[in-house]
């Protein structure tokens, strides 16, 4: 039986017990090692030196002191900080400690500071990264190097050194060699590790790796059909609506400015997304990705619904998730369009109104051709609210005021081309699909009824092929 016992003299509760461990080192086999002065504790004739943190960093020491008891090189049992009882228990000295508290918690070791589990295990073999390294030259801008070699959405993007793909992965418990899925449109193998990278060049912080893992897995649904998306000469592009306890959890914003900037969450999520997208699937604008004009959200387009009304049944939940869950859900989106409607005062004249700008999705005269997305303000929501409505209520008056007369609608109707077939005159004609046509969430800021509508992709229009799509929050 032998003792390995951690230290360090930046810790009052080692200072303490410096008196203990010349007890025991004089009396049992002890190993100590100290983390920042290996001429510590002086009662022992100091320690071996652990400045490195290798043995702390082996051994998984999360505080000191530590007490490790080892038996035929095996560890037995540890225990961490100062208590007499446990202390006198694992090394069989009954007479231990007799003068000092029976209790005093240790300190932080080293080797788990922020970002040092990271640095250590990069250091000492414990991560093995296999995507391929960039050299850059001591004179080069790593940001102006990824611009030129078009790895940037036309922004600046983080280097992804060793360090930060470690740090990022830290942030999921998935392995980083672990296949998520292929790439479209070059249909390139993509692991956990090439999805923290393009996390880090977007700007994302560990603990959003989950959701992004989410969001790219969600993207790869076949029925969600990204390459489709991606090559589409339209304006659309993925929009993530991330739901449940994560958004709080990662600090995302559904209130003011949901939609627009400000927010790291937000921003770098789906640019994560974006920029994996271009660099290993080789969607490049104006090659694969032949939209005529995009829209601003293919940047990135990622918010979170409000939930803090208990009344409301989120998105997530509307779709099949269990109440309390963390989802995101992709849609095939445009920009936004504002609907302003200020002297709407009651549920019937929020409805209306929101109806006759929902109209203009695709176009006037095109019915089921396209989805749509409504986000809905919180004064809007407030009316509906304060008369008893929730969703159920909304969703059906929007899709009453959204019908309209076939013959208004038919090619030529009005002096336009663009409309139904002709044969469709004497039907009342719904705007949208039953299915999934107009999905709801609630964001935003008070002040003014001002709500936002997300036109489709007119490929929804393929209801059995192209689908909305969610995917649960893992870890």
């Amino acid at each position: 039986m032998e003792f390995l016992v951690v230290v360090k003299r930046d810790c009052e509760t080692c200072q303490m017990v410096g008196p203990v461990l010349a007890d025991l080192k004089a009396t049992l086999p002890v190993t100590l090692y100290s983390q920042d002065d290996p001429g510590f504790p002086e009662e022992t004739g100091g320690a071996r030196d652990d400045r490195g943190l290798e043995e702390s960093w082996r051994r998984k020491i999360e505080v000191v002191p530590t007490v490790i008891r080892i038996e035929d090189g095996i560890e037995i049992e540890r225990t961490q900080g100062w208590d007499r009882a446990e202390w006198r228990r694992i090394t069989g000295n009954n007479a231990l400690g007799t003068g000092l508290p029976e209790f005093r918690p240790g300190c932080g070791s080293r080797s788990v500071e922020p970002g040092m589990p990271e640095r250590l295990s990069l250091q000492f073999g414990g991560m093995h990264l296999i995507s391929r390294k960039i050299e850059v030259g001591e004179m080069d801008d790593p940001m102006e190097v990824a611009h030129d070699r078009g790895w940037t959405d036309g922004l600046p993007v983080v280097p992804p050194t060793d360090l930060r793909i470690a740090r990022m992965l830290s942030g999921t418990t998935r392995k980083s060699d672990e296949t998520i899925g292929l790439i479209p449109p070059n249909l390139a193998e993509c692991t956990i590790e090439k999805v923290a990278i393009s996390a880090i060049m977007a700007g994302c912080r560990p603990e959003y790796m989950p959701v992004v893992l989410a969001v790219v897995e969600a993207a790869l649904k076949p029925e969600f059909s990204m390459h489709g998306l991606l090559a589409t000469l339209g304006f659309a592009g993925p929009v993530v609506i991330v739901n449940g306890p994560v958004t709080k959890r990662i600090g995302m914003n559904s209130k003011g400015n949901a939609l627009g900037q400000g927010n790291r969450a937000n921003a770098s999520i789906g640019r994560a997304l974006q920029l994996l997208i271009r660099n290993m699937g080789g969607g490049i604008p104006q090659e694969i990705d032949r939209s005529i004009l995009g829209n601003p959200g293919k940047y990135t387009f990622c918010f979170a619904e409000d939930e803090d009304d208990e009344d409301w049944m989120p998105l997530n939940v509307s779709r099949g998730s269990a109440h309390g869950s963390s989802t995101v859900t992709l849609f095939h989106g445009d920009g936004v369009q504002g609907c302003v409607a200020w002297h709407s005062r009651t549920p019937e004249e929020v409805s209306r109104s929101l109806a006759m700008a929902l109209l203009s999705v695709c176009h006037p005269k095109t019915c089921q051709w396209s989805k749509a997305l409504l986000v809905l303000c919180p004064d809007h929501y407030k009316i509906y609210q304060q008369n008893g409505w929730g969703r159920p209520e909304i969703q059906a008056a929007l899709w009453e005021a959204l019908k309209r007369p076939g013959k208004d609608l038919i090619r030529g109707a009005h002096g336009v081309p663009e409309g139904i077939e002709p044969s469709r005159a004497d039907e009342i004609v719904d705007k949208f699909h039953e299915e999934d046509g107009l999905l709801i969430v609630r964001a935003g800021g008070k002040g003014a009824g001002q709500s936002a509508i997300i036109g489709g992709w007119p490929a929804q229009r393929k209801v059995e092929e192209i689908k909305i799509v969610s995917k649960e929050v893992g870890t």
